[in-house]
């Protein structure tokens, strides 16, 4: 049984009304203090609570037995639906967010971080090293790790420089972001249209060259405002911990295991993420089977304690992939789970075809993608391309791919427009703003129309016709 159009009966404005003051407290979460995933989940309770208690109603007054059963299993299909959807997203993020805390505790970005520090770059080389690098590591890594490791270089060879820190951050926000949308791995929108099956692996390179644009226009244009100055070089060296490198191919391993997975096997790419992350867990316990057998040579022992606490056959912490588990973004997915269902809900109170109908009927597909990536900019790109794909409106290769480009890189228009604006603002607090970012925003609203109208041209074979 198809559900019913609520959207103008009490119970789907209620439950608007819930996720729109859920999503205004997501907004002031800095202000407040409150997690954001607190009053998503609450939210996400009460929306399906008020969508079962509608439907369980109706099956009670309901007269045909047949009808009665439908009516009551409504609900619970329409809510395991969007359960099974999350739980996907879920482990497939789970596993990637385990394998960047790997690294990370490997000493992968620290020691990136060091060797781009001592080589005593001049301000304005630094400024494009760490945009280039946020765009060419974003793609593989999330967006938000890669901003956070280069927006620490930034910040250390930039220090007594704030009008260098500002610019550098803005450049890397946005070079994340557009690096991200050209992979199915570098954004969390660009992973929910590959597992949806509206673009396949390979297809996402057709951004590339929108997504260099996107990050090259702005970056031009900021680049006259960075000071010529030369930073006394650091001296700091970090060494990898044992099995880095190892970690880091098992990750890019991961990854081209997952696009045979889902391509050629059409299995759902979850499966090969979760495969990679059993097999980093066997590579962990390797390491740590080793550790333990490699013995400490005596001199060492005697003559230096520290260095004998650094060998390889001193130290019995275990390398615990559960514990890079356990340092996941966990506020991020449950926010994530209380979207999921909260949009999910909406679109069952339907919602999400009233959006469909009316914007894209309307407007037109390319316009509405438009305002998805203007929408991005305010309202987390998680539930703005969640919504479409729920929404399913007809659209071509082409167009799926400007809204994965627009929503992707949409959120560099505003400093809380993305994950990695929003850390970069923490991490450089006081100095890159919200108020400093939008000093630059006509720059970055440039690269965004100049990557539309670049993928509306190169990739006019996309659109069919």
């Amino acid at each position: 049984m198809t559900p019913a159009d609520l959207t103008g009966s009490a119970v789907g404005l209620t439950a608007l009304a819930l996720f729109a003051c859920a999503y205004l407290l997501v907004v002031l979460e800095e202000r407040l203090h409150l997690r954001k995933s607190i009053p998503m989940l609450l939210a996400a309770g009460a929306v399906w609570g008020l969508i079962g208690w509608h439907y369980g109603g109706a099956a009670a007054s309901a007269a045909n037995p047949a009808a009665r059963e439908a009516l009551g299993a409504l609900a619970g299909d329409a809510l395991q639906h969007v359960l099974l959807e999350y739980a996907e997203l879920l482990l497939f993020l789970l596993s990637a967010m385990t394998f960047v805390n790997t690294m990370e505790e490997r000493g992968v970005f620290d020691a990136l971080r060091a060797r781009l520090v001592a080589r005593g770059l001049s301000l304005r080389a630094v400024y494009w090293i760490t945009g280039a690098l946020a765009f060419c590591i974003s793609p593989v890594a999330d967006n938000l790790t890669t901003a956070l490791v280069m927006g620490t270089v930034a910040l250390s060879v930039g220090a007594g420089h704030p009008r260098f820190v500002t610019v550098a951050m803005i450049n890397i926000v946005v070079a994340a972001n557009a690096g991200g949308v050209f992979s199915p791995f570098g954004d969390i929108t660009s992973l929910m249209v590959w597992q949806r099956g509206k673009v396949e692996a390979p297809g996402f390179l057709a951004l590339f060259l929108p997504a260099l644009v996107n990050w090259l226009v702005p970056a031009a244009c900021m680049a006259p405002a960075v000071p010529a100055a030369r930073p006394a070089s650091a001296g700091e060296t970090l060494r990898l911990q044992p099995g880095a490198w190892g970690v880091v191919a098992l990750f890019l391993g991961t990854i081209a295991g997952t696009v045979v997975v889902h391509h050629l096997l059409h299995l759902p790419a979850v499966l090969g993420m979760m495969t990679g992350l059993g097999l980093l867990k066997l590579y962990a316990w390797w390491l740590e089977v080793r550790s333990r057998r490699a013995p400490v040579p005596d001199a060492i022992r005697s003559t230096n304690p520290f260095e004998a606490m650094s060998h390889p056959g001193a130290s019995r912490q275990s390398f615990d992939v559960f514990r890079q588990l356990e340092r996941a973004e966990w506020d991020t997915l449950l926010f994530f789970y209380g979207v999921v269902l909260c949009v999910g809900g909406l679109g069952t109170l339907g919602y999400l075809q009233f959006v469909s109908t009316h914007a894209y009927a309307v407007w037109g597909a390319t316009w509405a993608n438009v305002a998805v990536g203007l929408a991005s900019a305010v309202v987390d790109n998680i539930p703005v391309m969640f919504a479409v794909l729920t929404a399913d409106p007809a659209m071509n290769l082409g167009q799926w791919l400007l809204v994965t480009l627009t929503a992707g890189v949409g959120g560099s228009l505003l400093s809380v427009g993305s994950a990695a604006g929003v850390a970069l603002m923490g991490q450089a607090r006081g100095v890159y703003t919200f108020g400093s970012h939008l000093r630059w925003s006509w720059a970055v609203a440039l690269g965004f129309a100049a990557s539309i109208a670049t993928h509306l041209w190169v990739n006019r074979w996309a659109f069919g016709g």
